[in-house]
């Protein structure tokens, strides 16, 4: 039972996990950083508030805090935009830059009657029977 557990503990997936759950973690707080110290000013600057936590209105009684709701969307949306502006961009272009791979080259086309996928040699669909150009 210890043998089993030892493979299960190495096997690549879950070493794969731990290492992207420590970094996420790491990442996170550096997005959080980011956020809290630099956009969060931002936004206090232009707004002239920093914390909308203190926000709400009563209704019959009942307390309603769309402060702390505005502070979550806030925080949303800032650190989306961040992931996306600092992290999600800069790794698409570099991983554009070194694809290895060949383009794939398509092995079928729509039929201009139905839509459906036929091999490009074919002349005739084998869904709808209509006769296809040849392909170009």
């Amino acid at each position: 039972m210890i043998k089993e557990f030892r493979q299960f503990l190495l096997r690549g997936n879950v070493v794969d996990l731990a290492v992207a759950v420590v970094v996420g973690a790491a990442f996170g707080a550096v997005v959080t950083s980011l956020v809290q110290d630099l956009i969060t000013p931002i936004v206090a600057a232009v707004f002239g508030k920093q914390d909308f936590s203190d926000l709400t209105f009563t209704i019959n009684g009942s307390i309603f805090r769309y402060g702390s709701f505005l502070n979550a969307l806030i925080s949303f949306v800032t650190i989306a935009t961040a992931v996306f502006w600092f992290v999600v961009l800069p790794v698409n272009r570099l991983m554009s830059r070194f694809r290895t791979e060949p383009a794939v080259q398509r092995t079928t086309r729509a039929c201009p009657e139905c839509l459906s996928e036929v091999p490009l040699a074919a002349h005739r669909c084998a869904f709808c029977t209509s006769e296809l150009a040849a392909a170009g």
